[in-house]
């Protein structure tokens, strides 16, 4: 079966045209492919780190809702103390409140900001509970309501503030994270078509090789010996390795050179017998 193998591959031609096609078409089937790799992890890339990225805007925007809705609900229970002459009592939207915080913890899911969100609950609860007893310590004689706000109500205001800001601080952070990965993706994803232009260049530089040392180099020989031939009356007999039509060609030129040697030697005894 060997023997076969290789009987074959001896009398297995490939044209010259079919070798710079074939050579060629390595060649660009290499960068082509490397360009679609490059596109499609691009492309993914892309899509997850702004996936991400606009998740993290649209965090930072619902906590930044939080902390103004805790700021101006607690500037009013500030106001009512301090002007009696206020009768309305605060209302604050708790199911908004609630909703946001739900919708946070859904998005940051198991992230490092998620147990901020559940202290900002934690915190929003205890701070909610003591806000409403405002309507008993405003209509109460015994209680001074400023000594009341900033000792019982401010400094659970203030926690949640701070759980908030941290929140508020961490959201950036995730922002700046997210961002540093795009870059890095953005190169992680061009590797592909580095790799691929190098490979292309090696190629490049092995079609080279190869058309040198098997179709240059042996055209230079065979117009050497021609001019040989030509000049001196040598026999043309340059011989190269190759299966293609430039060994046609070298072994027509030989039988015609040969020829022509015949041609001459027998028109040079026609003349000595004359």
């Amino acid at each position: 079966m060997f023997v076969k193998f290789r009987n074959w591959w001896r009398e297995f031609r490939l044209s010259v045209r079919m070798k710079m096609t074939l050579s060629l078409s390595a060649i660009i089937i290499v960068l082509l492919m490397s360009s679609i790799i490059s596109y499609l992890e691009y492309r993914h890339m892309s899509n997850y780190v702004s996936g991400l990225i606009a998740g993290n805007i649209r965090n930072i925007h619902q906590t930044q809702d939080l902390v103004d809705a805790v700021d101006n609900y607690n500037l009013q229970i500030l106001a009512v103390i301090g002007d009696e002459s206020l009768s309305t009592l605060p209302d604050f939207d708790r199911n908004a409140f609630l909703s946001h915080t739900d919708s946070l913890k859904e998005s940051l899911g198991t992230g490092r900001s998620l147990p901020l969100a559940d202290s900002v609950v934690y915190a929003y609860s205890a701070y909610m509970l003591a806000s409403l007893e405002l309507e008993d310590v405003i209509e109460s004689s015994f209680i001074n309501t400023r000594d009341w706000y900033f000792n019982r109500l401010q400094p659970l205001f203030g926690r949640m503030r701070g759980y908030l800001d941290k929140l508020s601080i961490a959201m950036y952070r995730e922002l700046e994270d997210n961002s540093r990965d795009f870059d890095s993706g953005f190169f992680r994803s061009i590797i592909p078509s580095a790799v691929a232009i190098s490979v292309g260049i090696l190629l490049v530089l092995l079609l080279l090789f190869y058309l040198l040392a098997y179709y240059v180099k042996p055209l230079y020989g065979m117009l050497a010996a021609l001019r040989d031939y030509l000049g001196y009356r040598r026999r043309y007999t340059y011989t190269f390795d190759g299966n293609d039509q430039l060994s046609d060609l070298n072994g027509a030129i030989t039988d015609l050179t040969e020829e022509n040697r015949t041609l001459r030697r027998r028109i040079s005894d026609l003349k000595e017998k004359q």
